[in-house]
């Protein structure tokens, strides 16, 4: 089975691919790995950068995606290509599904868990940042004279833990669904979930009743949108 075309979006510590085939699209997730272009079955036909670029790799920069080509409204060109992506992913999906809202909250939880707010017409509305589980229990071990990283590991089911690595991860995933739970309470609009870490979120998200719809690759998806619409000759800048 060949490979129609693929893309790739390389994050802060993880890259992400979208390849092709007759059947449809599937996405990859991993660690950075140059070695990984040279056994692609077609060239890239699309690549952008929310992370750092290794030097040498020779990525073809007329194929590069940068905020110009996200075709939504009012974006600032110092945002993250991958936050721009996963808003228009969201922003597509909505509208093709038939979702009405007023607007609508991405949360994409990765390495740092960004929150976008995009209104009914496709404005980008501005958000919010905030450190994701590993980045947390990373700076609380470097921070704390007693504490040591876990790791992300199995959360703990009690609101409390004894244990320091338990309130540690428990206290970090809080974290960050308190702030969606205030997002959502803002804004009265659903979230549409991404990132690494969606899955924790997501399932802690459902239990407490709130409107959450989960993609795990709307940023991936978004690409390739734009990628294709691109490729059929529309002028998305």
């Amino acid at each position: 089975m060949s490979l129609v075309r693929s893309c790739l979006l390389i994050g802060n510590t993880r890259w992400h691919w979208a390849e092709q085939n007759s059947e449809g699209w599937d996405f990859f997730h991993t660690f950075p790995d140059p070695n990984r272009l040279k056994s692609l079955q077609t060239p890239l036909s699309a690549w952008a950068a929310a992370g750092p670029i290794p030097e040498q790799i020779g990525l073809d920069s007329i194929k590069r995606l940068e905020i110009k080509h996200v075709p939504l409204k009012c974006l600032p060109p110092w945002l993250g290509i991958d936050r721009a992506f996963g808003a228009w992913g969201a922003f597509r999906k909505a509208q093709i599904n038939g979702h009405k809202s007023n607007e609508m909250l991405i949360a994409d939880v990765g390495t740092v868990m960004s929150l976008t707010r995009v209104k009914c017409d496709g404005q980008f509305a501005g958000g919010q940042l905030i450190a994701g589980l590993r980045l947390q229990l990373s700076a609380m071990a470097k921070g704390g004279h007693n504490l040591c990283d876990p790791g992300l590991g199995d959360l703990p089911v009690e609101p409390f833990p004894f244990k320091t690595d338990e309130a540690m991860r428990k206290g970090s995933l809080m974290a960050l669904v308190g702030a969606l739970i205030e997002a959502q309470r803002e804004t009265t609009v659903p979230i549409w979930l991404c990132g690494g870490d969606g899955p924790i979120v997501f399932s802690a998200l459902q239990e407490r009743g709130l409107e959450v719809f989960h993609y795990p690759n709307l940023a991936l998806e978004g690409m390739v949108d734009i990628e294709a619409l691109i490729n059929q000759g529309q002028d998305l800048q």
